[in-house]
């Protein structure tokens, strides 16, 4: 295993270090927080990066892995950016002027579905193994909920795929900022309800669990979560 490691550093530092050199210019005085490298500089202000979300993905020859980068103003995205290599697709998104895919604006394709049209995503708990088996409890009852459930390997995707409706509500425990920044911004331009376990805004530098999901779908979702995951809501 020591030399998928190696790679693995290899691959994110450098894509890192590379994002850092052309980022920088752009904005005078933002700072920069990377999953690599970690933060410097202004936090008020700041570019937050993920060079590979989904590396294991790229390491294994799947196309489910993305560059997601943000630029964060005194804690909220202003401007996002997600970008999936293998398929050149580009999500964008700036405050207030909606998500564009691929250059054109999108909305989601079905903002009204039911609850149980859904198709919901999420993330195993790597990071949170305190909360293992209060994943499986959502589970079980989620996959009763809607369509069925999938997990891609990348926050970043499925978040700026939600944002599309092209999947209908998304959980998960211990996502970092660099996970979901881009992809907050593009939900909640195109009316993703996107909270917590409490049901309250989600803030990506201090909540455990995100709830994301269509309106029509979120109350049901987000009742499954609180069931479940009883510390955290």
């Amino acid at each position: 295993m020591k030399a998928v490691r190696e790679t693995v550093s290899f691959v994110d530092v450098e894509s890192e270090k590379m994002l850092h050199q052309g980022l920088m210019p752009l904005v005078d005085g933002a700072g920069f927080f990377g999953e690599e490298t970690g933060k410097s500089g202004s936090q008020d202000l700041v570019w937050i990066v993920d060079p590979i979300d989904g590396t294991t993905n790229y390491l294994s020859g799947l196309d489910a892995f993305c560059v997601s980068i943000a630029l964060v103003e005194n804690g909220e995205p202003i401007l996002g950016v997600v970008y999936k290599p293998n398929s050149d697709e580009v999500y964008a998104s700036t405050k207030g002027q909606g998500v564009l895919y691929n250059g054109a604006i999108t909305k989601p394709a079905l903002p009204d579905i039911a609850t149980s049209d859904a198709l919901f995503f999420t993330g195993f708990p790597y990071r949170s193994p305190d909360v293992a088996d209060q994943f499986f409890t959502a589970a079980a009852e989620i996959l009763t909920l809607g369509r069925g459930i999938r997990r891609s390997g990348s926050a970043a995707l499925d978040v700026a795929n939600l944002s599309l409706g092209w999947l209908q509500g998304f959980w998960e425990t211990d996502l970092q900022p660099y996970d979901v920044a881009a992809g907050i911004l593009m939900m909640k331009e195109n009316g993703v309800l996107v909270t917590n376990g409490k049901g309250e805004p989600y803030d990506m530098f201090s909540d455990r669990l995100m709830v994301a999901a269509l309106p029509n779908v979120h109350p049901a979702l987000l009742n499954a979560v609180q069931n479940a995951y009883i510390e955290l809501s």
